[in-house]
């Protein structure tokens, strides 16, 4: 069984490594990375680096494909017209195709999600809709027909475990489970939009705006090219949020109301 997993620059690494590490212990699979050419690819820090070991051409017919999703640059990457091409050719012929977090966008801008349900990141739903899929923003895993679509980032790693189950059985993916000693218990419980705190979602939004600012100031072409149409308005959201809650916003306003 061949296992085909999207690459490409600015993706985000844990979207496709942990799903890896699941998939990986499937007996007889035969997992490859792939982009449009082997070779290096820097993921969304700017730091990790990854590498594609095939080109699409020479992946003519996965069993399973895989994409993951990306930050900044899940607007460009959705615009990939080698890889939409790509992937709407090898999905009549693959056995699942599936993506964690926005990889579902790619899902879509190809046009495999017309009218189906699916999920993405929270923070992307309203691009999955407007590209014609029918959001499902409540549900880890969202499966129909052969495609299944993940939420973001570490729900691969359940989605990897729920297609191991499919394709190799229950006992297989169970003890890929424990292999990788995956039982979660985390220290803090804001793992969804719905159990976050105001505080925490305007964390997220400083986060990002840091990163986007970080962006433009190291890699100014980078960021005009990564911020496209689909993530744009996203990204200036999250930015004038960060900016509306920082600290030195704040003593302004309290120096102004004094006076």
């Amino acid at each position: 069984m061949q296992i085909a997993i999207v690459v490409y620059p600015g993706m985000t690494a844990l979207d496709i490594v942990g799903p890896y590490e699941v998939l990986r212990c499937i007996p007889g699979a035969e997992l490859r990375f792939v982009w449009t050419e082997p070779g290096p690819v820097i993921a969304d820090s700017g730091v990790f680096v990854m590498a594609a070991t095939h080109s699409f051409d020479e992946t003519p017919a996965p069993d399973i494909v895989l994409i993951g999703g990306s930050g900044a640059a899940s607007g460009t990457i959705a615009k990939n017209q080698q890889l939409l091409e790509w992937m709407r050719r090898v999905h009549e012929t693959t056995q699942w195709t599936a993506s964690v977090c926005t990889g579902s966008v790619v899902l879509a801008a190809a046009g495999l999600l017309d009218g189906k349900p699916a999920t993405t990141h929270w923070s992307e739903m309203s691009v999955l809709k407007g590209l014609g899929a029918q959001a499902i923003n409540d549900e880890r895993i969202v499966h129909t027909g052969k495609i299944v679509t993940g939420a973001g980032v570490s729900a691969g790693i359940d989605l990897a475990l729920w297609l191991v189950g499919r394709i190799a059985g229950d006992d297989v993916a169970r003890a890929a489970q424990l292999v990788i000693e995956y039982d979660p218990q985390p220290p803090y419980d804001s793992g969804s939009l719905q159990k976050a705190t105001a505080a925490t979602k305007r964390g997220v939004a400083a986060f990002v705006g840091r990163e986007a600012k970080k962006l433009a100031v190291t890699e100014p072409r980078a960021f005009l090219r990564e911020t496209t149409a689909l993530s744009e308005l996203a990204w200036r959201i999250a930015v004038r949020k960060a900016r509306r809650h920082s600290p030195g916003r704040r003593r302004a306003r309290g120096s102004s109301g004094a006076a």
